[in-house]
């Protein structure tokens, strides 16, 4: 029974299990209601370009959602002052699973700068130095000064620890924007 299995039984059951999972790729993604309607052919010939149309269901897709954290136009749209010469420092609170990591790395690699920062081959920290200076540094993260305050300090824990960390770099007096 189990050879006859084998031979005759079990070649179209793997079959139809790869077509049916197959099928589960190439099927739409939305069954009957749930997809968004497209509009009846006579619509189509009343005028509009294709843009319109296209425009025209990207909005009937689009759900309508409530502002959940309504901000203020002048509070997103705020400009700092950041003095690179002067005192200021960054501080980059990495917060995980954001992309963080590749924007800390972005910081120190890819910014173009008056004095960008000096990254060795192999090494992961890389020093962002001021223009003119060859000690004090404008960025505290972790692809700059490592992990100084703990592995993914929190903001509570970087506001107690930062000024301290800079002190012991030989950065005292720095201004840390926040």
């Amino acid at each position: 029974m189990d050879e006859r299995f084998n031979r005759w039984l079990l070649p179209p059951l793997l079959a139809l299990l790869f077509l049916l999972i197959v099928y589960q790729y190439v099927s739409p993604a939305c069954p009957g209601a749930a997809c968004p309607r497209r509009p009846p052919a006579s619509a189509a010939r009343r005028g509009g370009g294709p843009e319109e149309r296209e425009e025209e269901e990207e909005a009937a897709a689009m759900p309508r959602l409530a502002a959940k954290f309504p901000f203020a136009r002048g509070g997103l749209c705020r400009r700092g002052r950041f003095d690179m010469r002067g005192r200021d420092v960054i501080v980059f609170l990495h917060i995980q699973k954001t992309g963080g990591t590749t924007f800390g790395r972005h910081l120190v690699r890819n910014i173009h700068l008056e004095q960008p920062c000096y990254c060795r081959a192999g090494q992961k920290k890389c020093a962002c130095h001021r223009p003119g200076g060859d000690k004090d540094t404008w960025l505290f993260s972790r692809f700059s000064t490592g992990w100084s305050c703990g592995l993914h300090a929190d903001w509570t824990e970087l506001t107690s620890c930062v000024p301290a960390a800079m002190e012991r770099r030989g950065c005292a007096g720095n201004r840390t924007l926040r």
